[in-house]
């Protein structure tokens, strides 16, 4: 009996290891940047230097960061006029709007966030992880 169960546990561990990779091969990289890649055209002629990558999409500005965020919730986030501007850990999505839809920007934070500051203002801690304290008298203390 000892062989049997060892069996069945050796077979349904290659079947959950088979699902997973069988995951992995159809849904990419396990990211939002990896997500996006996978989703958007590239659009290298709007790359900004090499620090931030452009895709396109023919959809607004807010569809895309509606399945950008369903896909990989965000830390942060921040919409304005100017366009939708998503913080993770280590990379920002940045969605503008343009004539034909949206651009997307992939960038790491450290390049990010002193690109964007004058828009998401310094209480966003980009770049300082999701431990950011808040400002005024007795905060964070």
């Amino acid at each position: 009996m000892t062989y049997r169960r060892w069996f069945v546990v050796g077979v349904g561990s290659a079947v959950v290891g088979a699902l997973i990779a069988a995951f992995a091969i159809f849904h990419g990289n396990f990211s939002p940047r990896g997500y996006v890649q996978d989703h958007y055209t590239r659009a290298s002629g709007q790359d900004l230097g090499s620090d931030a990558l452009a895709y396109t999409s023919t959809r607004p500005p807010s569809q895309v960061a509606k399945d950008v965020s369903d896909a990989w919730q965000p830390v942060d986030q921040y919409v304005d006029g100017s366009g939708v501007y998503l913080r993770y850990d280590d990379d920002s999505v940045v969605i503008l709007p343009v004539a034909a839809g949206s651009l997307i920007l992939l960038e790491r934070m450290t390049t990010a966030y002193p690109r964007y500051h004058h828009v998401v203002g310094g209480g966003w801690g980009w770049g300082r992880g999701t431990t950011v304290r808040g400002g005024g008298p007795g905060a964070g203390k």
